[in-house]
């Protein structure tokens, strides 16, 4: 029962994620993305601090951090992914955003290799190499673009926006795992959401403007969604290990494509849910393999602590 609990509450945090990213995609045409970034990261700010009274945790206890210029780096990465990804989101379909958004846990594979000195064997290389492929079938129309000389394609750009967020949505991943040693997760969230904040104000000389009243309850309401949603998927960890709900992350792509239809028209090519098809089983890959390792890693733990 408490495995259901968990995967119940991943799946109620993707959910609102993607309505949170169809209101970004909403308001795009009006509001500019470092704009959106700063309603999506100020007013999740009360969402969380609410959260701790709730749980009874105390700011001091809850928000307590020994290693700020950690979250300072974290911040500067993800606000970085989110602005392409809200950037992205206003130039490209939600369901292929989407699909490009699942090429993060391969990226996420190769940057851990490369500055956490984590071994990747042949089984997580091919599934970042099948993974990659799919990506290269979601992105091939937009790649025929490019090598017709059409450079100026708003989708085109976007495809590319969105895959460069996707790297540095991994390359957050990788400062995640090195917060979580010693940071609790409320004040990863609540830092981010700071952090976010200010950098987001770098961007008022790009042309901030005054939304109109329904596109500035549209804002507000996303950033409440986004904090909700960053509740929900903690809180989902609590009650089932991350081998469990982890996979559940890719329901995203039928919320995609049912709010996309519904709401803008979008339908997706065959194409692209081929492409989505495959990455999706390599970030299931990579998941399993990853459960197998801790299991092995625990192994060794297990029986030094028996013979101590």
């Amino acid at each position: 029962m408490t495995f259901l609990t968990g995967i119940a509450l991943k799946i109620a945090s993707v959910a609102v994620f993607v309505v949170m990213a169809s209101l970004v995609k909403a308001v795009s045409d009006e509001v500019p993305a470092g704009q959106t970034v700063f309603f999506r990261s100020v007013f999740a700010i009360p969402v969380i601090l609410g959260w701790l009274a709730v749980r009874h945790e105390g700011l001091r206890g809850g928000l307590a951090t020994s290693n700020p210029m950690g979250h300072l780096w974290r911040g500067i990465v993800g606000t970085t992914a989110m602005g392409l990804g809200f950037a992205g989101l206003g130039l490209l379909p939600l369901p292929e955003v989407t699909a490009i958004g699942y090429a993060a846990p391969l990226f996420a594979v190769i940057l851990a290799a490369m500055f956490l000195g984590e071994q990747v064997r042949l089984f997580r290389l091919a599934a970042v190499a099948m993974g990659l492929i799919g990506v290269l079938i979601i992105l091939s129309p937009r790649l025929a673009t490019l090598r017709s000389g059409e450079l100026t394609g708003a989708e085109t750009a976007g495809a590319l926006i969105v895959l460069l967020g996707a790297v540095f949505v991994a390359l957050a991943h990788v400062f995640i795992r090195k917060l979580v040693a010693t940071e609790k997760t409320s004040a990863i969230t609540f830092w981010f959401s700071i952090t976010s904040t200010v950098l987001s104000l770098f961007t008022l000389p790009l042309g901030w403007v005054v939304p109109q009243a329904s596109t500035l309850a549209l804002l507000v309401l996303m950033g409440l969604l986004g904090g909700v949603g960053q509740i929900l998927l903690t809180s989902a960890y609590r009650y089932a290990p991350t081998a469990v709900i982890a996979p559940f992350d890719y329901a995203s792509m039928l919320f995609a494509i049912a709010i996309g239809y519904a709401v803008f028209g979008e339908v997706p090519t065959w194409q692209m849910l081929g492409g989505a098809a495959l990455v999706i089983a390599a970030g299931i890959l990579i998941i399993w393999r990853e459960q197998q390792l801790g299991l092995e890693r625990a192994r060794p733990r297990k029986v030094t602590t028996l013979q101590g």
